[in-house]
Formats: structure tokens, sequence, C-alpha cells
């Protein structure tokens, strides 16, 4: 039977472990993974000692490193042949390690990644983040070039023969992850994505840090990363189908940006806005189901934006790499 190591990197993480860690350890009692190690990041709260009083193993890290660094750590340290990443904010179903085993009795597969689930807490925007983060992850192909570690396995061998996360490019967290992704598959690895292992994001995400978040940990890495190496994807929100969206919101802004100059031309903008809707109506329909109209109505129209600083960055990194002339800016401060 495949051992499986549950690897848990935690910040301040005191508060969240009390909800986190059960259904882990629930899954050690009934034998289905061999160990839940929490790797606590040096933080300045109660998070070693929450863990070890629920009866998770705990590796405390000598200094601040991230949660490439502690997740490496444990790798190295782990006995199964499974390593499941968790992140400290995620609260795994109860038959999340059932489905990785289904999964990896395939000798095939490489790593498994999951989803969010339908039913996120916090406020409207929160909950938009979430279910976008789901609904990305739903509708993918099953064959994927990326890795997710907020929910994710990849069998201990593959991971140490791709050297583990790269921690020196990405010193805060960004996309080691999806880099990593990329290197297992380069390999022949198969990454898989399996829509029914899930897990409750209880982050409480607010505007101003989604953009920053998505510009600077996200789109910035993620361009510098498809342009130097792979190219344009079609996996996940980097798909063919996603781009001509995403054009379509940089015309929408167009338009808006005409209005001054012509304000009899009022209705151009709400019929490209209403057609995003069209073309985004298996994303907006599955919106309107957990948001209700009028918050899946606002949240569509940031949506629009987010296409729009997305397509923004990645013409920035294109100008960088072949008008600048700039070759490795890999690095994530």
């Amino acid at each position: 039977m495949t051992r499986i190591s549950v690897i848990l990197p935690a910040f301040r993480a005191e508060a969240l472990l009390p909800r986190v860690l059960p259904p882990l350890l629930a899954m050690q009692a009934r034998g289905e993974v061999a160990e839940v190690i929490v790797v606590d990041d040096r933080s300045p709260d109660r998070t070693a000692e929450v863990a070890r009083g629920l009866g998770a193993r705990v590796i405390v890290l000598p200094a601040n490193g991230g949660p490439g660094v502690a997740r490496n750590l444990a790798a190295e340290k782990a006995s199964g042949d499974v390593l499941w990443f968790v992140d400290s904010d995620v609260v795994a179903h109860d038959d999340a390690a059932r489905r990785l085993h289904a999964a990896f009795a395939d000798p095939t597969v490489a790593a498994v990644i999951g989803s969010y689930d339908e039913d996120p807490p916090g406020n409207w925007f929160a909950r938009y983040r979430n279910l976008m983060h789901r609904y990305y992850h739903q509708t993918a192909r099953r064959h994927l070039r990326t890795f997710w570690a907020g929910c994710g396995a990849i069998r201990a061998g593959v991971f140490r023969r791709a050297g583990g996360f790269d921690i020196a490019t990405y010193r805060v967290p960004s996309i080691e992850d999806i880099e990593l992704g990329y290197r297992i598959a380069a390999a022949g690895g198969e990454i898989v994505v399996d829509p029914g292992l899930q897990a409750k994001h209880l982050k409480e995400w607010r505007i101003g840090q989604a953009i920053h978040t998505d510009i600077f940990r996200r789109a910035l890495p993620w361009s510098r990363l498809m342009i130097s190496r792979e190219g344009l994807t079609d996996d996940l929100n980097t798909s063919r189908a996603e781009r001509g969206r995403a054009i379509l919101a940089g015309v929408l802004a167009l338009s808006l940006l005409a209005l001054p100059f012509a304000p009899g031309a009022w209705p151009v903008p709400l019929l490209i806005y209403a057609l995003a809707l069209a073309v985004n109506a298996q994303l907006f329909s599955f919106l309107i189901r957990h948001l209700g109209l009028l918050r899946a109505l606002a949240a569509m129209l940031y949506h629009q934006l987010y296409y729009l600083y997305s397509t923004g960055c990645f013409a920035w990194c294109l100008f960088e790499f072949h008008v600048l002339g700039i070759r490795n800016r890999l690095h994530v401060p």
C-alpha cells in the first residue's frame, strides 16, 4: 500500500491548525496516511505547540525561510512514498487520502492536484476568489504541466529527482509549485487533476491584497517563466479560450477610456460587458449559483480587471525579454 506523508508548512497558524489538522490526523488514525508533518516556519505565536498538542509531528525551521524551504526540509525527513502538500489554511475533505491512493494506483501518475470546494467561507470577494480557483481546476484538462501545492501530492522519488521547490529563485511564496510542475512534466512525469480531491480554503481575501498577489506573486513571475522556458501553455487560466476573453477585457477597458471623448457612445461599454458575460457564460452561471446575481455581476466586473492586469503583466514581460533583452529575470525577492 502507498505510504502518504502529509507536509504542512505553517507560519502564524495557531488559530488555523485546530480546523486544518483534525481531518488529516483522522486519516492517519484510519491508516490512510503514514504521518502528518507540520513545519513551523519560526512562527512568533504558538503554532508549534498547538500542532504538537493536536498530535502532529513537528519540525521547527532554524530560521524563517518560507513555505518552499519548509516543504523541502520536510520532504527530506518524510517516510512516505508520496508527499502530500497541504497549506496551513486549507481543510482537506475526509475522503482526500482515499482519492490519492486511487490516483497513485496508476504507476504512470507522478503527481495529483485537487481543487477548493464549492462552499468557501468569508465575504463575497473572498468567496469569488476561491470559487474562481475551483472553477479553473474543475474545468481543466485532466493532464497538466503545472503543480499546485495548496492540496497536491507528488511521488517522493519524482520530487527528489526534480530537486524539490526552487527556493533560490522564489524566496517568497510565489509560483514555485507551478515551476516545479514544469520540471516534472519536462522530465516525462504525468501530472493529473482530480476534481474530486477537494479542500476548503479559509483565506480571507481583500481586493488590494488580491491585486498585489496576482501581479507580483503570480502574473509577473509566471509570465517570465513561460516566456523564458515553455511559451504559452494551454493549462488552467492560461488556456487559449482564456486568452480570447482577456483580449475582450482589453477592448472593454479601451471603450471606457474613450467615453470622455465620445460620451454619446456610453452604450458601447455596456454591450461589450454583456458580450464578456456571454463568452464567460459558464463561469458567470457558476458564480450566480454560489453568489447570487448581483454579486456575480460585481465579481465578473472585477474579473475583467483581473484579465486586464494579467495581460498587461504578460505584455510587459514580453517587452522585457524581446526589447530590453532581459533574459533571466525570474528571481522573486
